[in-house]
């Protein structure tokens, strides 16, 4: 009674596995990275960053090379006391005053923070543009990973179930052989203690095909209506050899993490050059223009176009600001820029080094990938074989039950390893190619 359950239990696992990867139009893994990148609200939160950088930028320039204009005007009565601005005496009549001003101003010579300003926005931009490219590779790779596991449990289901039809054929054998007297009723018992087995596995290796899927939906941001097919084309493998000294040389030049680094020295060292021409003095070109309009309760003043014409006034300054007491904080500033200089170049350094041993291993586990692929390859044609042998044995009655159990997990764990080190191969090779800088969604 609880096989025939596991039998139905399973076959209905299996058929929910198979309306998922069926119907649709299948995605391989380059549609999949594009359309993780597409949704990935970090990409659109470092596109937004991007817009700010660039406003910076508007603003430095603006701020570098155009004046500062304002506008005012304001209007009042007055009660009581206050001083005639013609005769520059008092009255004590009520008395409504309206006046209109406009100035501006622009540094002339502020040590050079504006144009180390827009230096600093330009190479903010580009800093925020190579984040942008880290955020994709990051989202690249666990979607490379997650599309890989999807493909290897899909893949493992298949080799269960035909080993779940194999155990059904050496259960019938078995209790054929029963009936006629060459096998015992432990054979059979065993056979179908095997089978359940096998039914287990595979509903097991499903549930996992489904984890994973359920993953890969995840990092994608999968919204659609239909099911999300995956393209079950793997790559020919193709043996690569690589250069770890060369590929150092790429990284270096064309990773973004390195790039990021580099251009952090570079503003922390304006940073620190701003810091110290802040102690020199500012010079500041001002200039405005103003006018007004008053009148007295019970007088006749001149009219509204004659006094705003006959008030009129322009003004031009030069003023020179010099810093000469500020509680040492223009010091104290310069001592914490070069701090952060001296610490971004350790940054850089640091991150060199990271490079260069991320790239030794990685080349190294790509070659160790290979290798152990080829030799997996070998030890999964040779089990399958010895598998295949086996069966027909077991068929014959030449081989126990168990003895055929042991062929039937060895020729299991071959294949298991063998389309494990293929993805792991694959991975591993494109995170070397991804250093020599070539970006994921690139590749091949």
């Amino acid at each position: 009674m609880m096989l025939k359950r596991i039998t139905v239990f399973s076959l209905e696992a299996v058929l929910t596995l198979s309306t998922m990867l069926a119907g649709s139009e299948p995605m391989t893994l380059h549609d999949c990275m594009e359309y993780a990148i597409s949704k990935s609200t970090k990409i659109k939160i470092q596109k937004a960053d991007i817009e700010d950088k660039r406003l910076e930028i508007r603003d430095a320039v603006l701020s570098a090379f155009t004046p500062v204009v304002t506008a005012s005007s304001y209007a009042y009565y007055n009660f009581g006391r206050s001083i005639d601005p013609q005769t520059n005496t008092y009255f004590n009549q009520t008395s409504f005053h309206n006046n209109y001003s406009l100035s501006a101003y622009i540094d002339l010579f502020d040590g050079l923070s504006a144009v180390n300003n827009i230096k600093i926005s330009k190479t903010a931009l580009l800093i925020s543009k190579s984040q942008e490219k880290q955020v994709e590779a990051d989202i690249c790779l666990a979607v490379m990973e997650a599309y890989y596991n999807v493909i290897y449990y899909s893949k493992l289901c298949d080799v269960y179930r035909n080993l779940v039809k194999d155990a059904e054929q050496a259960l019938s054998f078995a209790k054929r052989g029963e009936e006629l007297g060459v096998k015992g009723y432990a054979d059979v018992i065993q056979m179908e203690a095997d089978l359940a087995d096998r039914q287990y596995d595979l509903i097991s290796t499903v549930n996992m095909a489904n984890d994973r899927l359920m993953t890969l939906k995840a990092l994608l941001f999968w919204d659609e209506e239909e099911e999300l097919v995956v393209d079950q084309t793997l790559p020919d493998f193709i043996e690569e050899s690589f250069d770890p000294e060369m590929i150092t040389l790429l990284a270096l030049d064309n990773n973004s993490e390195v790039k990021m680094a580099a251009w952090n020295v570079e503003n922390s060292k304006r940073e620190l050059r701003v810091a110290r021409w802040s102690l020199l003095p500012t010079v500041t070109l001002y200039g405005g223009w103003n006018t007004s309009y008053y009148n007295y309760s019970g007088a006749v003043s001149p009219s509204y176009g004659s006094q705003f014409r006959n008030n009129m006034g322009e003004y031009v300054e030069l003023g020179l600001t010099m810093p000469l007491y500020n509680r040492l904080k223009g010091v104290s500033n310069i001592q914490k820029k070069k701090h952060a200089y001296n610490k971004a170049r350790l940054e850089l350094d640091q991150k060199r080094m990271d490079i260069e041993m991320e790239v030794s291993r990685a080349v190294q586990d790509c070659k160790g990938a290979s290798v152990a692929y080829i030799q997996s390859l070998k030890k999964s044609c040779v089990q399958e074989e010895a598998f295949r042998l086996n069966r027909k044995k077991l068929e014959q009655g030449l081989i126990s039950s168990l003895e055929f159990q042991t062929a039937n997990n060895n020729y299991l764990k071959a294949k298991s390893d063998e389309m494990n080190s293929l993805f792991k191969y694959l991975i591993k090779k494109a995170v070397v190619k991804y250093y020599s800088g070539i970006e994921y969604i690139d590749q091949d």
